[in-house]
């Protein structure tokens, strides 16, 4: 597989490149619709918002570990503050300049983040196969 650094994605430049890490970890542990929302313009507090899905309660703490992992990994950064973790039906992961919003499936339904900021703009956060094809 071919990876297209994080710096030629469209809107990439937008928010950090480390959301687009934990982007990348929610995707590797099955996280379901994974989306970027550049938030810099509309909000102002946070350049991106990361917002995935798991299936359970188990999934979604295994994404939240795996993200922590992941963005930790690349460049040393913890979140400042992690919420919901109790009843994982919705976790929040504050890193300052970006939030990890981790749902199970019917709680991500029900808030409908995407919606609610729908003009936000959506950063391309996947990487390239060979074919060009995002994976």
């Amino acid at each position: 597989m071919s990876q297209i650094p994080a710096t030629t994605l469209p809107g990439a430049d937008l928010v950090p490149d480390t959301a687009l890490v934990a982007a990348r970890a929610a995707d590797g542990k099955l996280g379901a619709d994974t989306v970027v929302l550049a938030m810099g313009e509309l909000l102002g507090v946070v350049d991106a918002f990361v917002v995935t899905s798991g299936r359970n309660d188990r999934q979604v703490r295994a994404l939240v570990e795996e993200i922590e992992r992941r963005v930790r990994d690349h460049d040393g950064t913890k979140p400042f503050a992690t919420e919901g973790l109790s009843d994982a039906t919705w976790v929040l992961m504050d890193y300052g300049d970006f939030v990890v919003h981790v749902f199970a499936e019917e709680t991500r339904d029900y808030y409908d983040l995407e919606h609610l900021w729908g003009g936000a703009p959506r950063v391309r956060w996947q990487e390239a196969d060979a074919f060009g094809t995002a994976t």
